[in-house]
């Protein structure tokens, strides 16, 4: 499943995520987490040190690499260069896995093990911003690599991608917020928290995005009659204040098995609709909306910048679903996966 995370930000957002990627790791289910943040905070979160989390690889530092080894042998792309980030893939294209596929050259590159209590997940980041980036780049540059991943990834039942997102709304600067099965918003009981939520709902509802509300730092009843009266049905759960995340904050976090259990009910009310959402796949629609936002792509910027007609790209045959996976060797799918058209 692809799990995303939203919100306003010092919401929580990057707390919340690293909690449920533990979550994750402690009920010994495979995890991709990826920081898709500005603030990088998601290693740290994990139990990195600060200097350990700075010299993780950052995907958009291997964007060419990366470009090559997903376009394959699909013959409507001429050259990694006329990729961009909203590049479908199509017959000849490589795709990525979350389970069976730890050799391939863009984990191998990109991710790197993080141990936690109970599992290990692997961890990419997108990287901070440089001295060359300033005044010259925005940051959905670097996130374009994270795009181009999940344009190309074939996710199964019990195997699971966590993005921490760029806060606000800055996520629907890209397609890249159609690209989930679930996206968590994490909201404060404040008007400012509420008015994020409002916002993401009223841009997301066109596009079929399944969205649920998670109210942090929740004190008592009225912050939860709050948010109650302000979300409604979204609201899936609420987290309040936790000894735990403080220690966790200051680098010494204890043993996940001793998070507070309201605090674990939650994680595992988070788990289980995370899980419900694979029945509402619809991997004909979310072909289509890749589509969509290549073509707009393509419109606005990619074709003047590449000098090709990049909506040639697309395969209006091609649906990208896990049955591609089903008849490839597991040993080969990292260097030699080819897409069929369905």
């Amino acid at each position: 499943m692809k799990i995303a995370f939203v919100g306003k930000g010092g919401s929580g957002k990057t707390t919340l995520s690293s909690l449920f990627i533990r979550h994750l790791a402690a009920s010994q289910v495979p995890v991709v987490a990826v920081d898709a943040d500005i603030n990088q905070h998601l290693g740290p979160a994990l139990g990195l040190g600060e200097e350990e989390a700075a010299a993780l690889p950052a995907l958009g530092a291997h964007l060419p690499q990366i470009k090559e080894y997903l376009r394959g042998a699909n013959p409507r792309i001429a050259s990694a260069e006329t990729m961009i980030k909203t590049t479908p893939p199509g017959p000849g294209s490589r795709l990525l896995r979350l389970t069976g596929d730890d050799d391939n050259p863009v984990y191998a590159a990109c991710a790197r093990p993080v141990a936690l209590d109970g599992g290990t997940v692997r961890l990419m980041v997108t990287g901070p911003f440089n001295e060359s980036d300033l005044g010259v780049a925005c940051y959905h540059s670097k996130v374009g690599a994270v795009e181009l991943c999940l344009n190309h990834l074939v996710d199964g039942r019990g195997e699971y991608l966590v993005v921490d997102m760029t806060a606000g709304s800055d996520s629907f600067a890209s397609g890249m917020f159609t690209r989930f099965d679930l996206t968590f918003l994490v909201a404060e009981p404040t008007r400012k928290g509420v008015a994020v939520y409002r916002q993401y709902r009223d841009y997301a509802r066109d596009y079929g995005v399944a969205l649920a509300v998670i109210g942090n730092k929740v004190q008592g009843a009225d912050d939860l009659a709050f948010l109650r009266a302000e979300v409604g049905d979204d609201l899936l759960v609420t987290v309040g204040q936790s000894d735990w995340v403080r220690a966790m904050e200051k680098g010494r976090p204890p043993r996940f098995d001793q998070l507070e259990e309201a605090n674990r009910r939650a994680l595992r009310t988070m788990h289980e609709r995370a899980d419900a959402a694979y029945e509402c796949r619809d991997w004909r629609r979310y072909t289509q909306q890749m589509a969509l936002f290549h073509r707009k792509n393509a419109e606005s910027w990619g074709n003047s910048k590449t000098g090709a007609d990049l909506a040639a790209q697309i395969d209006p045959g091609f649906v990208l679903d896990e049955s591609l996976l089903r008849s490839v060797p597991a040993a080969t799918r990292g260097e030699a996966l080819s897409a069929r058209p369905a």
